[in-house]
């Protein structure tokens, strides 16, 4: 009886020890989840809901007015005969190239010229990121008012300095249109494309350089051995964000050049934008809406594979 009794004391006395971490584990759990809650909620309601919105939309056909009639798939089979959707494609991946490769070459420069501590280093960091702060509508406002052959102060300019006999045509052509729309997205984006790489380049240790340094590596050695191989996963989130953004590129064409002239800076969004609320065929362009999310994410995932 003894025996039996000190047995199931000492079981009884064990169980305690075993459930209190299961218990708190639970707790932990509980928490983690009462956390995670609120951002669950927000990312659910808007991201998750919406995007599950527009790929039902792109299976029906949805009028704006009326009731919707499954359709699948008609909208996705259409996109190549819309009459824009080629022209788009092809100036939407000349631009995405050209601002991306210019981006990161005027980010990187701006980055490596106030890398170093050194006296007035803090006001070019700040007249460099400034630009950053001005909303893109405002930029592409500011751009319209300031290139503008009627009333815009820089052709004047040119034209007192005897840079130019007559107005240019900033937006008038194509090839001027676009170049005016990079020089816009140079000037709002390097300064915090910048900030991202300066962020990146201080994570590199000091004494790397030092031990370079005293192997007698010059400054191009150092900057192609040591700088770009330690700064790669901070160029690839600065390229994933580039080409995200390039492709995705809509404010600059809608505000600036509004698509012109003759329908030669339409990006795929403002396809989409025009089907939607031109065309009022809002289930051809959620069709097109879903093709360049998937093709997105797929870019994006290739990127991430060859950049880690």
């Amino acid at each position: 009886m003894t025996l039996t009794s000190s047995r199931s004391g000492s079981r009884s006395g064990r169980r305690p020890a075993r459930s209190a971490p299961s218990a708190r584990w639970r707790s932990r759990k509980v928490q983690g989840w009462l956390y995670a809650a609120p951002t669950a909620v927000i990312v659910g309601v808007l991201f998750v809901a919406p995007l599950a919105l527009v790929v039902w939309m792109s299976l029906n056909r949805w009028p704006l007015l009326g009731q919707a009639t499954f359709n699948a798939p008609e909208n996705y089979l259409k996109i190549a005969d819309n009459p824009l959707f080629i022209d788009a494609l092809l100036f939407t991946l000349k631009y995405t190239a050209i601002t991306t490769v210019l981006l990161s070459a005027v980010a990187l420069g701006l980055a490596l010229l106030v890398q170093e501590r050194r006296p007035g280093v803090g006001f070019f960091r700040t007249a460099f990121f400034l630009p950053g702060a001005v909303g893109f509508a405002a930029a592409g406002l500011l751009f319209y008012g300031m290139l503008n052959n009627d009333f815009g102060p820089i052709d004047p300019m040119l034209q007192a300095l005897g840079i130019t006999d007559e107005p240019v045509k900033w937006i008038g052509t194509p090839n001027m249109a676009l170049f005016s729309t990079i020089t816009l997205v140079l000037w709002r984006f390097a300064g915090f494309n910048m900030l991202i790489l300066l962020t990146g380049l201080q994570a590199i240790p000091t004494e790397v350089y030092e031990a370079a340094r005293s192997d007698g590596a010059n400054r191009w050695q150092v900057f192609t051995q040591i700088t770009l191989p330690l700064l790669r996963p901070t160029l690839a989130l600065m390229l994933i964000l580039s080409i995200t953004g390039s492709l995705l590129a809509f404010d600059q064409f809608f505000v600036f050049t509004n698509g012109g002239p003759d329908n030669s800076t339409v990006s795929m969004v403002m396809v989409v934008y025009r089907d939607a609320f031109f065309r009022f065929d809002l289930g051809g362009a959620a069709a097109l809406s879903v093709v360049l999310l998937v093709a997105l994410v797929g870019l994006n995932t290739l990127m991430m594979r060859r950049l880690r």
